[in-house]
């Protein structure tokens, strides 16, 4: 629903306990039953882990594999955090597929 008075939004509010629809500029609405009032959740990302036989067309790089100390590792970049943020590397020993992340 939009102000009438100025074309903004009219948002949620509750005055004497009752709840109205109320805009910035001052106006407000007591009619309520046109509109549904939803509480929004939030869902996180689930972040996919690179299956064995995906592997194959991964690119590989030296890294030092901290459990078995091979030297060559495949890589991977994900998007884990804000847009604005780096990427997140995620490798996986070529020996013994342990999976880790690199933070540098």
């Amino acid at each position: 629903m939009f102000c009438p008075k100025c074309g903004a939004l009219l948002l949620p509010k509750e005055v004497n306990k009752k709840m109205v629809m109320s805009c910035s500029c001052g106006y407000s609405d007591k009619d309520t039953s046109k509109v549904a009032i939803k509480e929004e959740v939030k869902k996180t990302a689930d972040i996919s882990v690179v299956q064995e036989d995906d592997d194959e067309t991964l690119p590989e790089t030296e890294a030092e594999c901290p459990k078995c100390k091979n030297d060559r590792a495949k890589y991977w970049l994900i998007q884990t955090r804000a847009a604005d943020e780096p990427e997140t590397k995620f490798l996986k020993c070529t020996k013994c597929k342990h999976i880790w992340r690199d933070y540098s």
